[in-house]
């Protein structure tokens, strides 16, 4: 095992040969990655972070020596440049140190806004720590490009003249490691993680059984398998409240909620799994309910039961929803490496549904409506084409923490009234579009719905519905006063490390408490489906007796 002089030794010999514009530039970037962000962060995840942004910090300060030195510009020697170094390294051992010192201070900033229990320690040693072997692990592959490059570079120069050689060897070593990075490294993960989501999606779990009533989707009578329905369209169609306890509720007799759900093993394309959904719907009875939503699932195929189970209660049953899965991956990778499979699939499933039900008589079909959540939100906007459906309109959409690509959310934001905040803007006469969060904000004064009623729920601190590449070079709106109420004020932007923070902040997007970041509130969705929807008489009382209901499930499901 390696002793304690052994580790010195190494952390000797690294130390002497850094540069001391990378250390500074590379100490910068490693403080600013310790203030807080939009999502509370571990210290594992902190250290991950912070030994990432050291790494490319330094990165940066030695392509800017490398310039220096390209120019032929002065330099220090000897004992100015030893002396300097002396200096460098004292005064960025003590920024990192005071930084590390307030991680606690900042990461209780978020989480008391988040209503989490304050931390007693961040643990900044053992952050630091696994910083420390994240930066020298890419420190290492940093100087293994470094030596491909100088190898291309030195062949090239016995043929073509040096600065040409150091341009062309340069882009060699560039073309060599990103094609070991994307076809090898990249595709073998995919491929594991597709064939992981794949045997996790096809498990049954012991406690869902096969439905055994006629009229639910994967029971002997309907069109599709249990089997076949995946691991989330299996939970969607035996959750939800039965008729039964919808009638409890209200004291009077409710309908049992249709749920219609096509899995990715159903049929080979998307047309035909579209088509199925269509025949299935048919089959139930879906379109003699007085409502019908056509949902795109997140990545996974999930469906937020908090998004569905609301609406049933408000509608007392009286409802029917279908949803078609068209990936195995969690949200933020199926945009990564599929980002136009969910689209394809939305539009199908649309087509199929708003073509019948655009040829029933007006006064015998139900409400249409369009539901997603995350990436299915992005998708479920752009499954409806507005010049297909302009001369008979679905009647709205409740779209909730829509991902920072999403087109129409995006131009809605964009073109927002002046004076209205990013997080919870106002656009135009808010007859079409409104936002809500946390606290309602769909009932304006003096504005009136038009034929389609659109809802954004979002909450300010999801990353990703604010996530902004832009965050490299300029700070964002949502940053600006006045912040979203549950974004810290301890906040700042930083150039470059302030996307890489909320770059990681979107993977751990769905980490945080119910009602913040990525997890959606039931309590959140039950005002924002009574404004799409407008339920019939469905009193304040039931509101507020419906919120206390589900106000105890959540807690429930989190302390679980």
């Amino acid at each position: 095992m390696l002793g304690t002089s052994g580790l010195r030794l190494i952390l000797a010999k690294l130390t002497a040969s850094l540069l001391t514009v990378g250390v500074m530039i590379g100490t910068l970037s490693f403080a600013a990655s310790l203030t807080p962000s939009l999502i509370p962060r571990s210290y594992l995840i902190q250290g991950v972070l912070s030994g990432l942004s050291a790494a490319l910090g330094y990165g940066i300060g030695v392509l800017a020596y490398w310039l220096w030195v390209y120019l032929e510009l002065p330099q220090l020697r000897g004992r100015a440049l030893q002396a300097t170094r002396i200096a460098a390294f004292a005064v960025c051992f003590g920024i990192a140190a005071i930084f590390l010192w307030k991680t606690l201070e900042w990461q209780n900033s978020i989480r008391t806004l988040m209503g989490l229990a304050p931390l007693n320690t961040a643990s900044p040693l053992s952050a630091g720590a696994i910083a420390i072997v994240i930066f020298t692990v890419l420190l290492a592959l940093g100087r293994l490009f470094r030596y491909t490059f100088f190898v291309f570079s030195r062949w090239l120069g016995y043929f073509v003249p040096r600065r040409v050689s150091l341009l062309v060897g340069g882009m060699l070593a560039v073309a060599l490691f990103w094609s070991v990075a994307e076809g090898v490294v990249f595709r073998l993960s995919l491929r594991i993680l597709d064939s992981s989501f794949q045997e996790l999606d096809a498990l049954v779990e012991d406690n869902l059984a096969r439905p055994t009533q006629p009229m639910k989707t994967g029971s002997p009578a309907s069109l599709l398998s249990w089997q076949g329905l995946g691991r989330q369209g299996r939970r969607f169609v035996s959750s939800g409240p039965t008729g039964a306890e919808i009638g409890a509720f209200f004291g009077q007799k409710a309908l049992e909620p249709i749920r219609v759900y096509v899995g990715m093993n159903a049929a080979d394309t998307v047309d035909e799994r579209a088509k199925l959904a269509l025949q299935e719907l048919k089959r139930t009875g879906a379109f003699d309910r007085s409502i019908l939503i056509v949902v795109v699932p997140t990545g996974t195929g999930m469906v937020d039961p908090a998004a569905l189970d609301t609406v049933e209660y408000l509608h007392r049953g009286d409802t029917a929803s279908v949803a078609m899965q068209y990936s195995y991956f969690a949200s933020w990778l199926s945009l990564l490496v599929e980002p136009d499979y969910g689209a394809e699939a939305g539009k199908a499933l649309f087509r199929e549904v708003y073509t019948y039900w655009s040829s029933l008589p007006h006064d015998r079909r139900p409400k249409l409506y369009l539901h997603g959540l995350s990436l299915g939100a992005m998708n479920s906007e752009m499954s409806a084409n507005l010049y297909d459906v302009i001369a008979d309109p679905f009647q709205g959409a409740l779209w909730s923490g829509p991902p920072f690509p999403s087109r129409t959310w995006r131009s809605v934001t964009d073109g927002r009234n002046p004076g209205s905040p990013e997080w919870l803007p106002r656009f135009r006469d808010s007859s079409i579009f409104r936002f809500t969060s946390q606290k309602d904000a769909l009932d304006i004064p003096n504005a009136k719905w038009g034929p389609i009623r659109i809802v954004y729920l979002q909450y300010a601190s999801d990353p990703i519905t604010f996530f902004d590449a832009a965050t490299l070079y300029r700070e964002p709106d949502w940053m600006k006063e006045p912040r979203g109420p549950d974004v810290s004020k301890e906040i700042r932007w930083y150039p470059l490390v302030t996307m890489l923070q909320l770059a990681v902040d979107m993977m751990i997007a769905t980490t945080s408490p119910v009602g913040y970041g990525h997890v959606f509130a039931s309590q959140h969705y039950i005002d924002a489906w009574m404004a799409v929807t407008d339920p019939p008489g469905i009193t304040a009382d039931d509101v507020a007796r419906l919120k206390a209901l589900f106000g105890k499930r959540d807690a429930m499901s989190v302390g679980g």
